[in-house]
């Protein structure tokens, strides 16, 4: 079983002057977590049944059960580290912290299954004390255990039309089918408009509003006017299982909400082990893969870095806008191009500060903030399970992640530790060590935490998202009906894909 590893000396005096920017090949060279190596090989061939594009959840699910089901399998991955946008950081000094996707929950059943087959044990997010509420230059902390449960103490008004836009928000996501959103009766009206305008018309106090946008960018880590109604209905329906309806309130609560539980090692962990138990000669790295082509035959030919494989079926595991990237021959069907074209990246950062302790549980808080203002709008307590040192997590969002694509490291961390010190005391404004993980920056996701559509593109385009074209197959968290956007759903569709591909050959 994994533990949590802790530094040595958290206040070594080389951090905070050591480079902690942990994106692209930098991060990969740090992290050394990959099941194999990042060097130059000369170029090879291999021929399997099905060739895999993609090494994160998806990816390696898919081959999981696919050799399981006898199929001789390959998988490209174009970093040199499993996991795609999952990984874990390392912190200078020793300790690790999540870049990526970091938390599960309640009816996330299939990572949580697929965790406790590996034996990557799990750990509930700190979740004791108050949270903040940092809104009109004011900062309240408010328990979380009252009436209110975790809802900011806004006005009254401003909490009874929240709470109004949220049931009818329920109230319409159950009318929408998860495996396929397009055929919902309202489903035309629904996608002529953005999330935005529905809340013009729905969220007419103010402080309503406020809560309803700051739940948005840290669900979407994207603004309400570019996503289309139908696809946060669709949303909020896959925020379930098959035996229970998804709601609005288990996409934003930690407790009994999407945000519950932690990975003990964090949670990189579970591809790491998954592709250890794979093996290396099934798990490829720094291959991307350029061009997937049909022959006269109906085999494929998948040309990557280094190495060409031929195989009877391909399955692409990797976001739509980064497969249409990929050179396919013949073409893709107008619709699925069409459609990657239009389900662009979220725009997410994450940024860690690491303290010699978790100094804010002293003052009786639990590291969580929803703020109005400031380059980090939400915050979580990212310090490890037994609290040996502390770290404070920020979500860099949307127009706030946009707006520091192209800062310097410098520059991002000031504005942050500004808002850190805003909201938790000048404790804040010295850390140990901070790190950065921008996604949009990232090659090989150049977004994340999911692909969203904007109006028009579900009810258009939607009915191509899984459908194999040929001998090509689907995956990623984008093509799950549950936990959409999630590692959850990333399990569940290689799962799906591998039971597809398993009855076609």
């Amino acid at each position: 079983m994994p533990r949590e590893r802790t530094p040595l000396n958290p206040l070594n005096g080389n951090l905070t002057r050591r480079r902690a920017l942990l994106t692209g090949a930098a991060a990969t060279t740090l992290l050394a977590t990959g099941t194999g190596t990042g060097t130059a090989r000369a170029a090879d061939t291999r021929d399997v049944d099905v060739a895999v594009v993609g090494a994160g959840l998806a990816g390696l699910t898919a081959a999981r059960d696919l050799i399981a089901a006898g199929k001789k399998v390959l998988v490209l991955e174009a970093r040199d580290r499993v996991g795609g946008r999952v990984v874990n950081l390392k912190l200078p000094g020793g300790g690790t912290t999540e870049g990526g996707g970091e938390f599960i929950g309640p009816t996330q059943d299939r990572i949580k299954a697929l965790a406790d087959d590996l034996g990557v044990a799990t750990f509930a997010t700190y979740n004791t004390g108050k949270n903040v509420l940092y809104k009109d230059g004011k900062r309240t902390p408010y328990a979380t255990d009252g009436l209110l449960g975790s809802v900011p103490p806004i006005d009254a008004a401003g909490l009874a039309n929240a709470a109004a836009v949220q049931a009818l928000l329920d109230d319409m996501a159950k009318k929408v089918p998860v495996d396929a959103p397009w055929t919902a009766e309202k489903a035309q009206e629904w996608d002529r408009q953005t999330f935005e305008t529905w809340l013009r018309a729905n969220a007419v106090i103010p402080s309503a509003r406020f809560l309803l946008d700051v739940a948005c960018t840290s669900i979407f880590s994207a603004e309400p006017r570019e996503l289309s109604l139908l696809y946060v209905l669709f949303y909020i329906a896959s925020a379930g299982n098959e035996s229970t309806p998804g709601t609005f309130e288990r996409l934003t609560e930690t407790a009994d909400g999407a945000q519950a539980t932690r990975f003990t090692g964090g949670s990189q962990q579970v591809p790491l082990k998954l592709a250890e138990r794979l093996g290396t000669d099934v798990v490829r790295l720094s291959s991307p893969v350029r061009r997937v082509a049909r022959g006269a035959d109906g085999r494929y030919t998948v040309t990557a870095d280094g190495v060409t494989v031929t195989a009877s079926r391909v399955v692409v595991a990797v976001p739509p806008p980064l497969a249409a990237r990929i050179d396919f021959d013949p073409l893709l069907p107008a619709a699925r191009d069409q459609l990657a074209q239009r389900l662009p990246m979220g725009s997410i950062g994450k940024a860690i500060a690491v303290y010699a302790t978790p100094f804010w549980r002293a003052d009786g808080l639990n590291g969580q903030v929803v703020s109005d203002a400031g380059t980090v709008r939400s915050t979580f307590d990212n310090s490890p399970q037994d609290g040996s040192y502390g770290a404070l997590m920020g979500f860099i969002e949307a127009d706030e992640m946009r707006a520091h694509d192209a800062a310097s490291e410098a520059e991002v961390k000031a504005a942050v530790l500004k808002d850190y010190v805003t909201y938790f005391g000048d404790k804040a404004a010295n850390p140990a060590a901070f790190v950065l993980q921008r996604w949009d920056n990232e090659g090989f996701s150049r977004g994340g935490p999911v692909a969203y559509a904007p109006p028009g593109v579900l009810t258009q385009y939607g009915a191509a998202l899984r459908a194999p074209v040929g001998g090509i197959h689907w995956a990623g968290t984008e093509t799950s009906a549950y936990w959409c956007g999630y590692m959850d759903g990333a399990v569940r569709s290689g799962e799906r894909v591998a039971r597809e591909v398993t009855a076609a050959l």
